[in-house]
């Protein structure tokens, strides 16, 4: 069982910028994806980005646009996300998750760290 602990979250103002990291305990962490999610309070968690072993591919929710990236650091083994451009709607709990291929539902997740943007 892999354990994700991510960390990064906060206060910011909209239009401020926030890069929230998340750490594995794992050996085998360069084969695995590792995708972001986030959900509000009343709302169903969603998608927001996703990136391959080797960072091959990234794919990224439609609210996105452009704003955010993904990346990863096999040697540390931790994912980031950077986000900038922030906007009160994304205010939520942002969580990463993992999932070892051939395996197509992610099955490993943090407890998430909560972003809020404040107008």
């Amino acid at each position: 069982q892999v354990q994700l602990v991510e960390s990064g979250g906060g206060l910011v103002q909209a239009g401020g910028s926030l890069r929230l990291s998340c750490a594995a305990s794992t050996r085998t962490f360069s084969t695995y994806f590792l995708g972001w999610f986030r959900q509000a309070p009343g709302k169903e968690r969603e998608f927001v980005a996703s990136i391959s072993p080797r960072s091959d591919s990234t794919f990224y929710g439609d609210f996105v646009k452009g704003r955010f990236t993904i990346s990863r650091d096999d040697a540390e083994n931790t994912v980031y996300l950077q986000m900038d451009s922030l906007k009160p709607e994304d205010t939520a709990v942002y969580y990463c998750a993992s999932r070892m291929p051939p395996t197509t539902t992610y099955n490993n997740w943090g407890r998430g760290t909560q972003v809020t943007v404040s107008s």
